[in-house]
């Protein structure tokens, strides 16, 4: 089926983004990648949604794998993510779509959720409960040791020199297998991010070689750029938003194996309901085996959980 998926790309506030998409069905379902993913995370759910009657649509980011990049990534932020998912479902001629987000991409997607409801007919996110950029998503991090990754990576040229150590390949190699484990990577004074990464451990089982070549492939054409800044260096940039509710139909699927987990107060934030404060019409699904790249260890769990969500939505 692979073969099957169309690529293009598609002109959005004058960058050209690489989209993919397969399927015909008349509801849209874009998804929304991570670090250190890409287009290319989605394989398994662009597949499945499509097998079940609707039109998959992922793409990369602007500044990530084969979208162009912006003029000036520093001054980017999340909010440039969202006016660029407004902007393709507008290239694309698509009114209303469902929204999957992992990792990272559910902050833009449920700020476009919560800024544009009228074209937002439901939204799923992997991981990453709703949360608003700004000084708040940061303070957690002060509770960490200086060595967590975040921080360390917001730092400027402390990741550049890191990961520059590396061919893009391993850098890809050592974030994808230190990522899935369910520690949260925290590296030690006298080390880096990448020192954490044993050379002996292999590829995580669901993860192939081919999968490796193919991010690395794309992360080679863009490099880390515009993923250090957006969300990185980014994150603690206020919206200037008050009052902020994503009234849509929601699901957040947790591998409660996900380092994210652990961070400090979010297992609370999302066992507690407190998350639903900020989106009342939220389902939460559990998989206790699940890691940071749920959808592609058990894709087979996650692509049901989407489709069943789908299927009771009405657009």
């Amino acid at each position: 089926m692979m073969e099957k998926i169309q690529h293009s790309e598609v002109e959005v506030k004058g960058l050209k983004l690489h989209v993919a998409e397969i399927g015909t069905g008349s509801k849209a379902v874009l998804f929304l990648h991570g670090f250190p993913e890409i287009w290319y995370t989605w394989r398994h759910q662009m597949i499945a949604v499509a097998n079940a009657g609707y039109r998959a649509i992922a793409f990369d980011f602007r500044g990530y794998g084969l979208s162009q990049q912006p003029a000036e990534p520093e001054k980017e932020t999340m909010y440039d993510l969202v006016h660029e998912i407004v902007g393709l479902l507008d290239a694309l001629g698509i009114t209303k779509a469902f929204l999957v987000g992992k990792d990272f991409g559910a902050i833009p997607g449920h700020l476009t959720t919560a800024v544009h409801p009228e074209r937002v007919a439901g939204i799923i996110s992997l991981g990453i409960p709703f949360m608003l950029p700004g000084p708040s998503a940061v303070e957690g991090h002060l509770l960490l040791p200086k060595g967590f990754y975040i921080t360390r990576w917001r730092e400027p040229g402390r990741a550049e020199a890191d990961f520059g150590r590396f061919p893009v390949k391993s850098v890809i190699r050592n974030i994808y297998t230190l990522f899935s484990r369910s520690e949260i990577p925290i590296a030690a004074d006298d080390q880096e991010i990448m020192d954490l990464f044993d050379p002996s451990t292999p590829l995580p089982p669901w993860l192939s070689e081919e999968d490796l070549a193919t991010y690395a492939s794309l992360y080679e054409k863009s490099g880390f750029r515009y993923a250090l800044q957006v969300p990185y260096r980014s994150i603690n940039v206020d919206a200037g938003l008050s009052d902020v509710k994503v009234s849509v139909p929601s699901l957040l699927i947790v591998g409660e194996k996900d380092y994210v987990f652990k961070f400090p107060g979010m297992e609370d934030y999302i066992r507690s309901g407190a998350v639903k404060n900020f989106v009342p019409d939220l389902e939460i699904t559990y998989i206790p085996e699940g890691s940071h790249f749920v959808h592609e260890q058990i894709p087979e769990k996650v692509n049901q959980l989407i489709i069943e969500f789908l299927d009771k939505q009405t657009v």
